[in-house]
């Protein structure tokens, strides 16, 4: 296991393949979740790109820090983790919450970011009133209260209804994250809207979301790639909130395509 201390705030994190001899893909997690839901995809990848994964405040093994957060506290652990691993031109893919947080870094330290693949998530994601909500619903009961309810937008009815031991434990990674790390994200996604820096993001974007995404679902996904100059946009199929979970494949082969293509056009 690897640690950094950013912004006072001990993040975990690990680094797959050198980033000195490779593209480096630098992941971002959903709330309730840590790095560990993009185990398929980065089995796919693993040994063409370099790999950095990290758990955000209040999640996973890092530190929570001191909630409730903003989305700017988010993007600078992230700025913060790169400028230790000295990586730059990366490409950042972020899932929900963590395409917001891949949208503020684009903002705030363009320098960092090569190109950026936004997985089921948008420029603003939800109401107050939702955020409101689930806030306190967590704060008064705790996370096990809302569980059935999120994983009925993370996941397909076909792998609900399979049930089994894989869906016990990702439904075990959401209801022993910190209470305080998940509302304190509630937080800063109620409070992020990245509508106007969309139109003015001069990187390459791939869009992409689940076809039974409940939580971003496609037609949310398909706005934001349209305020993106030049954005692309893909719908995985069979898959709801984390294609990267039940879709690993398609998701692979989807960010192995897009770097291939803005490589290619590099060229040029």
């Amino acid at each position: 296991m690897r640690f950094a201390q950013v912004n006072g705030v001990a993040i975990h994190y690990s680094v797959i393949g050198s980033a000195d001899e490779k593209p480096v893909i630098v992941f971002s997690n959903s709330i309730g979740t840590d790095f560990r839901i993009w185990d398929g995809v980065v089995e796919r990848l693993a040994g063409d790109f370099a790999i950095v994964l990290y758990d955000k405040r209040g999640h996973g093994l890092s530190d929570l820090g001191t909630p409730p957060y903003t989305i700017a506290d988010h993007v600078a652990d992230l700025a913060g983790l790169l400028d230790h691993l000295a990586v730059r031109r990366a490409v950042v893919c972020g899932l929900s919450v963590g395409g917001l947080i891949a949208q503020g870094l684009c903002a705030e330290r363009p320098d960092l970011v090569e190109v950026m693949i936004l997985c089921d998530t948008a420029v603003r994601i939800g109401g107050d009133e939702m955020w409101n909500q689930r806030i306190e619903a967590v704060t008064r009961s705790g996370l096990a209260s809302i569980a059935e309810m999120v994983l009925e937008r993370w996941f397909t009815e076909r792998m609900r209804g399979g049930g089994g031991p894989e869906l016990a434990g990702y439904r075990n990674m959401l209801v022993r994250t910190p209470a305080e790390g998940y509302v304190g994200t509630c937080v800063a996604i109620r409070d992020a809207d990245f509508t106007a820096q969309a139109r003015a993001i001069a990187k390459p974007v791939l869009c992409i979301v689940g076809d039974q995404d409940a939580a971003t679902p496609p037609s949310l996904v398909a706005e934001t790639a349209a305020l993106i100059p030049d954005a692309g946009y893909l719908v995985i199929a069979e898959a709801g909130h984390l294609p990267c979970i039940e879709q690993p494949e398609l998701t692979a082969a989807a960010i192995r395509t897009f770097i291939a293509q803005q490589s290619e056009q590099g060229a040029d």
